[in-house]
């Protein structure tokens, strides 16, 4: 038996089990004894199809699904009701690093792309400074003057800037991941597009003798903020990647699996944009000195790294316990 045959096969099973899943999620009552056993029985069937498929078909989407499926029966079935903000402190510890970790391949393309972007416009900047005009949207070709960088600093409006930055970078992250429902285009163009505004800046400041004081002034809340982006734009990439290569499933199905789980990382990187934007609007205009700057981006990586280790730290202790 094949693995499209077994799908056939026991495809109505998952179906009811997933919807018994949905079903006790909402009820807040007591579970029948009656209905218990029925909960059980598509568990353990559930289980043993999982069993097979991991011999047989490990490298099949169905086994990854069908794992997903049992766990999420375990929970119900085994473990008790956590508070919400045990289920928060979970979801940042565990769930979205998981996720990270599994999709790391999606975020790194996102990466590859927003690199390409910033590569082309930087030497095209640099092979020709009109170019500017061309790459970049008026007003920034117009607005920016790489001789006034710094001269407003701490003659901003902190608060105003950092809610401001916030939700602009955030509706770039929502852009980028939502694109995935175009099968990646729209995400393909926002990841590049954002790298070739960048690319164009930096060759302009280079040009100017002022690249240090540039990134002195992008990369305290850029580390956070790019890695953000790129988690957003990955998740869009997945999503659109499985529209665009089915499998077994139906291109319906997946989006409404897949979107699940890019949903996840997509809300996993809210705090990472709230911590960019308080960077934005208050460290970056601060009157202090280009290498304090340079330590605060500096710390921003350890934090980020220290966060990813710790996070994978906690899901395989996790998953220790579980066997």
């Amino acid at each position: 038996m094949n693995s499209r045959q077994f799908i056939r096969q026991h495809r109505e099973d998952w179906n009811e089990l997933e919807k018994s899943i949905s079903h006790l999620q909402k009820r807040r009552k007591k579970l029948a004894a009656r209905e218990i056993n029925q909960f059980n029985r598509l568990y353990q069937k559930t289980s043993q199809h999982l069993s097979y498929c991991q011999t047989y078909f490990p490298q099949d989407e169905v086994t990854p699904y069908l794992n997903g499926l049992v766990s999420k029966a375990h929970n119900l079935l085994y473990k008790d009701q956590t508070s919400s903000f045990k289920q928060i402190r979970e979801f940042f510890s565990t769930t979205f690093i998981g996720l990270f970790l599994e999709q790391w391949k999606f975020i790194f393309i996102a990466m590859i792309l927003f690199t390409v972007g910033f590569i082309g416009s930087y030497f095209s900047v640099l092979n020709d400074p009109l170019n500017l005009y061309t790459i970049l949207p008026s007003e920034i070709a117009q607005g920016v003057d790489p001789k006034n960088i710094g001269q407003q600093d701490g003659n901003v409006d902190s608060p105003l800037m950092s809610a401001s930055i916030m939700t602009n970078n955030i509706k770039v992250a929502i852009l980028a991941f939502a694109g995935g429902i175009t099968f990646g285009l729209l995400t393909v163009y926002v990841l590049i597009y954002n790298g070739i505004i960048i690319g164009a800046l930096a060759a302009l400041f280079w040009q100017q003798g002022k690249a240090y004081d540039f990134w002195a002034y992008i990369v305290p809340h850029g580390m956070i903020e790019l890695t953000a982006i790129f988690i957003a734009g990955g998740a869009g990439l997945l999503m659109g990647y499985k529209l665009f290569v089915p499998g077994h499933y139906s291109r319906l199905y997946q989006l409404k699996h897949q979107a699940k789980r890019s949903v996840q990382l997509l809300l996993g990187t809210i705090p990472l944009f709230i911590i960019a934007g308080i960077i934005e609007g208050y460290i970056t205009p601060a009157p202090i000195s280009l290498e304090a700057k340079y330590i605060v981006a500096l710390l921003t990586v350890f934090g980020l790294l220290f966060y990813i280790l710790l996070g994978r730290l906690f899901s395989q202790k996790k998953a220790i316990k579980g066997l």
